[in-house]
């Protein structure tokens, strides 16, 4: 007769279990927006800094989840409403190109602390910083390395500005792009967007699902 054991143990498991958690409140509390970072700072606090057995990034987002739910309510729905607000009024600004929202305040996870994350679209990133200029608004230059498959990893030039005291990524791609969207750093999918009509669509149906 044979056992079917556990790659894991269970204390490897718990242990897990609780890094994720702490993550999320990391994230939650904090204001630690990188998974990778949050993660690495629960393990610290944890006395697991050298486990091998670290919850995915799909793990902790479930569990952040659950946390805004239960410990953050009414306070998480009012600070994601006024996100996606103000992510609307940055599209209709920047609706020359063809903006899409992507990011934890189209996927509802968005804390106080979060960004609102903006893909737009250009013949070359050298139009977004003209149109920046010209309108005189203020910018910080960076740049956002996205994987469009296991192979292909990209820096892209990225822009940060400040409106209605939130901070949001402008990451300019090339117009292709629109039709094939980069992989999600959470689970390796493609990355869910949303255009303005998409991202007001969204609000509407969850505002009629409120109870009462």
């Amino acid at each position: 007769m044979f056992r079917i054991t556990s790659h894991h143990s269970n204390k490897e498991l718990r242990m897990r279990a609780q890094i994720a958690q702490d993550a999320a409140r990391i994230m939650a509390e904090e204001g630690v927006n990188d998974f990778h970072a949050a993660k690495r700072k629960a393990a610290a606090r944890l006395g697991a800094s050298d486990t091998r057995n670290m919850p995915r990034n799909v793990e902790i987002e479930a569990a952040l989840r659950d946390y805004q739910r239960i410990f953050q309510g009414d306070s998480h729905a009012a600070s994601l409403e006024r996100l996606r607000e103000s992510a609307q009024q940055a599209m209709r600004y920047f609706e020359q190109f063809q903006p899409r929202l992507f990011g934890s305040v189209l996927k509802g996870t968005a804390g106080g602390h979060s960004d609102i994350n903006l893909q737009l679209f250009a013949d070359t990133p050298e139009e977004v910083l003209l149109f920046l200029m010209e309108q005189e608004v203020p910018f910080e230059s960076g740049e956002r390395m996205l994987r469009f498959s296991e192979e292909q990893e990209q820096l892209f030039p990225s822009y940060r500005i400040l409106a209605n005291e939130v901070s949001i990524e402008l990451v300019v791609l090339p117009l292709k792009a629109i039709r094939q969207p980069p992989l999600s750093p959470v689970d390796g999918r493609p990355m869910e967007r949303a255009s303005l009509n998409r991202l007001t669509a969204l609000m509407v149906q969850e505002e009629a699902e409120l109870p009462g």
